[in-house]
């Protein structure tokens, strides 16, 4: 073989060797945003839960026009997306969503929700603790 074949060989296995690198990354990044995207339908499902908790009349179960007293049923409080803790307050439901630590991503979802609103926000994980 000559010079010229060889070149085009090992040409072509870095160019080879630089589109599997590429398409582990585009996998990878399209994974944590699908978890993200889970999580944050997660904390809307429980926002939702809340929201319907605080319409409802305390003689039918319900909080009566306020939060207070609701929580997270237990077989939500942790799923295959992640875990999810919430801090009641009479007007507003603060729900964190945190992805499994076998993922080991750095953020977590927060949702805040009111009787009228449901916002989700991704931020740093070191940030929430704080």
């Amino acid at each position: 073989m000559g010079q010229q074949q060889l070149l085009l060989i090992v040409l072509g296995v870095i160019i080879v060797g630089i589109a599997v690198v590429v398409g582990i990354n585009v996998f990878t990044a399209q994974s944590e945003e699908s978890a993200k995207d889970a999580i944050v339908s997660d904390c809307t499902t429980l926002g939702a839960m809340a929201q319907q908790y605080y319409r409802k009349p305390t003689a039918m179960g319900g909080g009566g026009n306020t939060f207070t007293g609701w929580t997270i049923p237990t077989n939500l409080a942790s799923t295959a997306n992640g875990t999810y803790a919430a801090t009641v307050a009479a007007q507003t439901v603060s729900i964190v969503g945190t992805p499994p630590a076998a993922n080991s991503y750095s953020w977590v979802v927060t949702t805040a929700v009111t009787p009228t609103a449901i916002t989700s926000s991704v931020g740093d994980a070191e940030e929430e603790e704080e």
